[in-house]
């Protein structure tokens, strides 16, 4: 697994090959399989983020009440023509609300990279194979692209929102979809990175506050947040514009503003939204609740 994603992308051009292409040799390597075994693998992901779009139960709520049937009104509302944004990011928002409620309601997800964050890879690929035509082949390989992405992240800093707060998952995958949404429109390997570095660079200092110790709010909502920023740090890598601090001192401020954080702020349920007087007796209600129904 690479360390440095300007390690990877010197690789990726001294090999004259793109960065999915080197992903998957790796993965095919460390996992002693051949790299039509490992695309199979992968594509196989993605199909499943695909069925996670499609078996999206607008009725279900999760057990503890707070979360689900909220994509079903931002479906409603694009079938209208009502949303401010457009039908195009109404469906990144409807898709990460979907995936990351499902989540919640205890459906199959692919952890991208963690479950709370679940919806942002998703919502942004789909949409955009949607909007581009695209084959699930070509979208298999800007999965690959984003989890060297994710890779990179991961072992030179951290996925975990216990470790690294919010910005460690919903940012992480922002950062990861930017950079597979580039791919996706043909940009170059700098710019897939540099897209990275600017979604992550928007989300750094995001805590982990779940009410209630919940995976659900305000998680599944981030996981809009996520998928939005994605595009637009996309799109700005896309016109020519850069991050100013590299992408891998990006990933090293996050994980630096991570251990920085108050144990509070890291998936505790103690402090940020979770901490607020709602916050708590949200988590008196539920865990009430939830007595309740084990007694």
């Amino acid at each position: 697994m690479y360390q440095s994603l300007e390690e990877l992308i010197e690789d990726a051009e001294n090999a004259g090959q793109p960065i999915w292409k080197i992903a998957a040799d790796e993965d095919a390597r460390e996992e002693n399989i051949s790299p039509e075994e490992s695309f199979q693998r992968m594509k196989k992901m993605y199909l499943a983020m695909k069925s996670s779009d499609q078996q999206y139960d607008p009725t279900l709520k999760s057990r503890s009440g707070l979360v689900g049937t909220e994509a079903d009104k931002i479906t409603k509302r694009k079938q209208n023509n009502e949303l401010l944004t457009g039908n195009f990011i109404g469906s990144v928002m409807e898709r990460a609300l979907k995936i990351a409620e499902s989540n919640a309601c205890m459906k199959r997800i692919v952890a991208a990279p963690t479950a709370g964050s679940c919806g942002v890879v998703p919502a942004v690929l789909l949409s955009l194979q949607e909007k581009l035509q695209a084959s699930d082949d070509t979208m298999t390989e800007a999965l690959y692209v984003a989890a060297a992405i994710g890779g990179v992240i991961a072992s030179r800093a951290s996925l975990a929102g216990a470790e690294g707060g919010c910005q460690a998952e919903i940012g992480s995958a922002s950062g990861m979809a930017a950079a597979a949404a580039v791919y996706l429109d043909g940009g170059t390997e700098r710019q897939m990175a540099s897209a990275m570095a600017i979604a992550l660079s928007g989300m750094l200092g995001l805590v982990c506050d779940p009410v209630a110790g919940l995976v659900e709010v305000p998680c599944v909502k981030r996981n809009v947040i996520g998928a939005v920023n994605a595009l637009t740090s996309a799109d700005m890598a896309l016109s020519g514009i850069e991050s100013k601090i590299p992408p891998d001192e990006v990933i090293d401020a996050m994980k630096s503003i991570g251990h920085s954080m108050a144990m509070e702020l890291r998936e505790t349920g103690k402090g940020g939204l979770a901490g607020t007087p709602t916050g708590v007796r949200i988590r008196q209600a539920v865990s009430g609740g939830m007595h309740d129904k084990n007694a």
